[in-house]
């Protein structure tokens, strides 16, 4: 029986699995968008949440925070800086899982989009007249 086990294992040991929840929340952060199999979407999206939760309150301590669970000096500063200020207003939901409609090719893992609901809009080089 499995009570009171919560979470997917995703064939993976603990610190194999934290380790690739920090490189998927990491890469997230930075590029605002990530293309992953479905079931480590579902797994980095409630850590991730939490982390952009943490950033909309400033302060030194939430910083320590959030940088013990990151490990990334880059991450952190643009989740402070970027991230925190845009989703102020929002209770909750920060990111959002879309499925892909082709499936990986090596294993057929089904794909999905995990990007966040508002995004950083591209700079578009100025049009030459």
């Amino acid at each position: 029986m499995r009570h009171r086990k919560a979470g997917k294992k995703l064939g993976r040991t603990s610190a194999h699995r934290a380790a690739m929840a920090r490189n998927l929340a990491i890469a997230l952060i930075e590029h605002e968008r990530i293309v992953t199999t479905l079931p480590k979407a579902k797994n980095v999206k409630p850590f991730v949440e939490k982390l952009v939760t943490l950033s909309k309150e400033p302060t030194m301590h939430n910083r320590r925070r959030a940088f013990a669970e990151v490990r990334s000096k880059s991450a952190t500063t643009k989740l402070f800086k970027v991230l925190g200020p845009r989703f102020l207003a929002r209770k909750g939901g920060y990111c959002r899982i879309l499925k892909l409609s082709k499936n990986r090719l090596g294993d057929n893992g089904e794909r999905a989009i995990l990007e966040f609901v508002e995004r950083t809009p591209k700079e578009e080089a100025p049009a030459e007249a």
